[in-house]
């Protein structure tokens, strides 16, 4: 028996659960050498914002212990120069294409979300909620600012909207339903956990901006009780990511809540590595003879329910 990986998300089917993260795969065309793009689920870009960003200076990525930081500060091309190439060759790898937009304040993300509905390509919207506003807080974490955001986007995107939050709150879950209450047809759960390293030679910080955000396999349980608490208390869909390197721990994001996932430092190693997490889910399937993938979503909430 071959299982069924199909899942349908905020009413978008795809082929499968495996997606890119936002800010490890370029954006996303330019891989296209190196791997079949054609065999993920979707590919979500890099980060766009209304105006072009050079990004922070250098040194802005080190590796740590299984994981590493990095403080791009959202280097891209801006959306009227996105629509005009990128967001073309996307459309053309014939792959769902979910595009980031970050902004330093609602009109941005309104803005920016405007020009890439004037143009097709992007089958949704998935909104960085974890960077500064004009008042120097997280988005994310300033629930009315957060939900303005959200209900802004909804009004002008033509496709369905994904709010992505940050994991650096007392409660994921409601801020979760707080999203979904705003509008959102989708959360990703969670971005990047603030962190630091030091050079014990120089006795300086290892990046420019001193603190980064920490991804890889040493979040990954953290990430996984951010959807794990998060599907109790939301309808919504959830795309779980955070350190998945293999099919099992795809299936472990899935088991606690998640529909999809999105996966960022393993595509960093080797781009190859998405797809033996889709072999690896399939394999796993089997192993189980559970027919579809569709089955295995929220079982381990269910089970604790059941206790």
């Amino acid at each position: 028996m071959t299982p069924d990986l199909g899942i349908e998300f905020a009413g978008i089917k795809f082929k499968n659960p495996v997606f890119t993260a936002s800010g490890t795969f370029g954006y996303g065309y330019e891989l296209a050498d190196l791997i079949s793009l054609e065999k993920l689920g979707a590919i979500v870009t890099k980060t766009i914002t209304l105006e072009p960003r050079l990004g922070n200076v250098q040194p802005r990525i080190v590796e740590v212990a299984s994981g590493m930081l990095n403080t791009i500060g959202l280097q891209n091309i801006g959306v009227k120069a996105f629509v005009e190439e990128p967001l073309d060759n996307l459309r053309k790898t014939g792959v769902p294409v979910i595009v980031s937009v970050a902004g330093a304040a609602v009109n941005e993300y309104v803005e920016t979300v405007k020009t890439l509905s004037a143009r097709s390509g992007a089958s949704a919207i998935e909104l960085n909620l974890s960077c500064p506003n004009l008042k120097k807080k997280i988005v994310c974490h300033d629930l009315p600012l957060m939900q303005d955001v959200v209900k802004s986007v909804k009004k002008v995107a033509k496709v369905p909207v994904i709010a992505k939050l940050s994991p650096l709150v007392a409660d994921i879950s409601e801020f979760a339903l707080a999203a979904q209450n705003a509008g959102a047809d989708g959360v990703t759960l969670a971005n990047t956990y603030p962190a630091v390293a030091i050079d014990v030679k120089t006795f300086k910080p290892k990046l420019s901006t001193v603190k980064g955000g920490m991804s890889g396999t040493c979040v990954k349980p953290m990430s996984v009780r951010c959807v794990y608490d998060a599907y109790q208390n939301i309808k919504i869909p959830i795309i779980g990511c955070g350190g998945i390197m293999t099919g099992e721990d795809a299936v472990e994001f899935m088991l606690a809540g998640a529909s999809v996932v999105s996966v960022g430092s393993a595509s960093l190693l080797s781009p190859e590595n998405l797809i033996k997490i889709i072999d690896g889910i399939e394999e796993i399937l089997k192993e189980k003879n559970i027919k579809s993938v569709r089955d295995i979503i929220g079982v381990a909430n269910a089970a604790r329910k059941a206790c």
